[in-house]
């Protein structure tokens, strides 16, 4: 999904760190059982308790930004930047999310808007929710109210058998921006997610998400640009919405068990199989309603 080349960006909107490389570190795809890292990542996310410090050795990894200021975001400006560079199309997603959901928010759910912070770090980061190496992935703290993501996370997409496109990394922020509306509209507190496996609330918690990035894909290329009057992005082509539907499949729970250990265990699920990480992305993306993405209500997920 390419952005138009005049929308004017404001590269205060994402803020950079650079951690320490310091203590054990979390290994995806290494000695560690990755479902163990994910089911970490995901209570830690939505309980605020720190479950990922203890593994990354939180007390040798701690965040130093003002020794290491991590990412120069200063040339990010525009919209050919944000084609041209992953850390210019961070800061473009988050712009145009938060033009989008500051009109659709108040329209479809009657909440007000606000804008969640965005760190773009490297090495590791210290969070409310703890403190996470980059092999974590990409995720939400609801404790401050970030999305927090190391731009090497997309370099791993391969890995996953998912191709590294832009409309690809644009749907991981999306997803954790949907995290944040989740938050806005009440989502963590009236639900338990504290247990995991298929059907249960955790699971339909990230397909929601899901479902909510897909709102952003249906409606970010008529979201306009206040300060150039043009829309954000075009309109995403086939091939663009395939890369990002094969991402939602390559990050689903059954195929990353698969890859890890080599069965399914469906009762250890944390973010739903990749059917329905893709079906859920492809509701939002054919409907564009947050009423179409209850997945809470949904009898068959």
């Amino acid at each position: 999904m390419s952005f138009n080349d005049n929308i004017q960006l404001d590269p205060g909107r994402v803020t950079t760190s650079k951690g320490g490389r310091g203590g054990r570190g979390l290994a995806i795809g290494g000695g560690g059982s990755l479902l163990v890292v994910i089911a970490l990542v995901v209570i830690s996310q939505l309980t605020g308790v720190d479950l990922i410090g203890g593994l990354t050795g939180s007390g040798g990894q701690q965040q130093s930004q003002s020794a290491a200021p991590g990412i120069d975001l200063s040339h990010c400006t525009s919209g050919q930047a944000a084609n041209q560079k992953d850390e210019c199309r961070m800061v473009a997603t988050a712009q145009s999310l938060d033009a989008m959901w500051g009109e659709q928010l108040p329209q479809q759910a009657n909440t007000e808007y606000a804008k969640p912070g965005f760190q773009i770090f490297q090495n590791s980061v210290s969070t409310q929710c703890g403190t996470a190496s980059a092999n974590v992935g990409p995720f939400y703290c609801p404790g401050d109210k970030t999305v927090y993501l190391d731009l090497s996370f997309f370099k791993q997409l391969s890995q996953f058998g998912a191709k590294n496109g832009p409309l690809a990394q644009e749907y991981i922020v999306a997803h954790e921006f949907g995290h944040h509306i989740q938050n806005l509209t009440g989502q963590f507190t009236a639900h338990d997610t504290r247990q995991s496996g298929d059907g249960s609330d955790a699971v339909r918690m990230e397909l929601q998400a899901d479902c909510y990035a897909g709102i952003w894909v249906n409606r970010a290329s008529q979201t306009v640009d206040k300060n150039s009057g043009e829309a954000f992005l075009q309109k995403p082509s086939d091939t663009q919405i395939a890369d990002a539907l094969g991402v939602a499949a390559a990050i689903g729970d059954d195929h990353l068990q698969q890859q890890s250990q080599g069965g399914v265990n469906p009762d250890s699920w944390t973010h739903g199989s990749s059917e329905q990480r893709t079906r859920w992305f492809k509701t939002g993306i054919e409907q564009g309603s947050m009423q179409a993405c209850d997945t809470f209500s949904a009898t068959d997920l």
